[in-house]
């Protein structure tokens, strides 16, 4: 579904082939317009003799070695195949050099994988992101027998991977799938700010009817406006805490990761004075800062929440002043904001106020780009 995404989004079917091709193994691919749900869609279709024998991954790495494909393509091949491996060693408790790749081994896998990152390659992708993983349910018949979904790999490749189940109860992402998006994905959640040049559309072999069975790739170039990011909020109201624990407790979170830490002065229950904390974080830390909250506070319940949270694109550029180095945070709108901890240092190792060294860093840059 992802080779016949990138190949209708502008990726050359021809230069897909021709890549797989120069495997030297015995399979034909094709590409075949599909409707799926009314969707007009691509089908990759790979056809190749059935495989008795298993492959290791020396084997496939070397078959790709040899292989006339461009350098990154090849080491993005040999990237997936790794976590392939690593996922099925640690499914089955063995070392990585002694995974058989059964299903994941066979000629159609290998087209797949090859196809995917050559479209990558063709369509000149800087960066990869990729949406919560719809992973399906049910079960399914592999050569260990019937599994439920997701399959032992499938679930391994997909550790730290937002998924989850909506449609047909069937498998909607395969081994070879997750191991794709999660070796050259560099981001999972919600589309980021792009234009958009190109849309794509793949199609599974199945035709569903409650949702078109399509795998969609948007192409385009970052936008210069801001980029859309989800948050995890973390929020607890809080009375019966001294203020110099509460401070402690900002600083071990700041110091943990956390994007943010707030507190604000509440009138509570019973006319008590007290705090609302609210800590901004990264999804993924999510579990780890609520520990700390538990550990550090004296609140014994939390509230959590999702948000999108709207980042404007920013570089870092360095500036001198009388005072020292600067580093100055500069958007494409024209907002600058000189870093704190910078002017903060340098107001103490000189013994000038701290508002003069701000200033003056933002005198110093203002002056650099007339």
């Amino acid at each position: 579904m992802l080779v016949g995404a990138l190949a209708d989004a502008g990726a050359d079917q021809n230069a897909i082939a021709s890549a797989i091709e120069s495997l030297g193994v015995e399979a034909s691919v094709g590409f075949e317009r599909v409707m799926r749900c009314g969707i007009s869609a691509l089908k990759f279709r790979v056809n190749a003799p059935a495989e008795t024998k298993h492959r290791h991954l020396s084997g496939i790495l070397k078959m790709v070695d040899a292989a006339e494909l461009p350098a990154r393509v090849k080491e993005n091949v040999a990237r997936v195949f790794t976590r392939l491996g690593e996922s099925e060693a640690a499914v089955h408790g063995v070392s990585i050099d002694k995974v058989h790749f059964h299903e994941v081994g066979a000629v159609d896998s290998i087209a797949d994988i090859v196809g995917a990152c050559m479209g990558f390659e063709l369509l000149a992708a800087e960066k990869v992101c990729c949406s919560a993983v719809n992973v399906g349910s049910g079960t399914v018949q592999t050569e260990h027998g019937t599994l439920p979904v997701p399959a032992p790999a499938t679930a391994s490749l997909l550790r730290g991977t937002p998924v989850y189940s909506r449609g047909p109860a069937v498998e909607l992402t395969t081994p070879t799938g997750a191991a794709v998006v999660s070796a050259l994905a560099s981001e999972f959640g919600a589309m980021p700010a792009m234009k958009i040049g190109t849309v794509g559309y793949g199609a599974g072999d199945r035709d569903f009817k409650v949702m078109a069975n399509v795998l969609r790739v948007l192409v385009g170039s970052s936008a210069a406006a801001s980029e859309a990011t989800f948050v995890t909020v973390l929020e607890a109201n809080i009375d019966d805490l001294s203020p110099q624990v509460m401070a402690y407790a900002m600083e071990r979170l700041m110091e943990a990761g956390a994007l943010d830490v707030s507190v604000q002065t509440l009138a509570m229950k019973k006319s008590r004075s007290g705090f609302l904390l609210r800590v901004i974080a990264k999804p993924e830390d999510r579990e780890r800062l609520a520990a700390i909250i538990f550990a550090e506070t004296s609140t014994l319940g939390l509230r959590s929440s999702v948000m999108e949270r709207m980042v404007e694109a920013r570089r870092i550029v360095e500036v001198t002043t009388k005072y020292g180095m600067v580093r100055v945070k500069v958007t494409d709108s024209g907002n600058i904001a000189p870093e704190y901890e910078d002017c903060r240092a340098l107001a103490r190792s000189k013994n000038v106020p701290l508002k003069d060294v701000l200033a003056e860093a933002t005198y110093e840059y203002q002056k650099s780009i007339r």
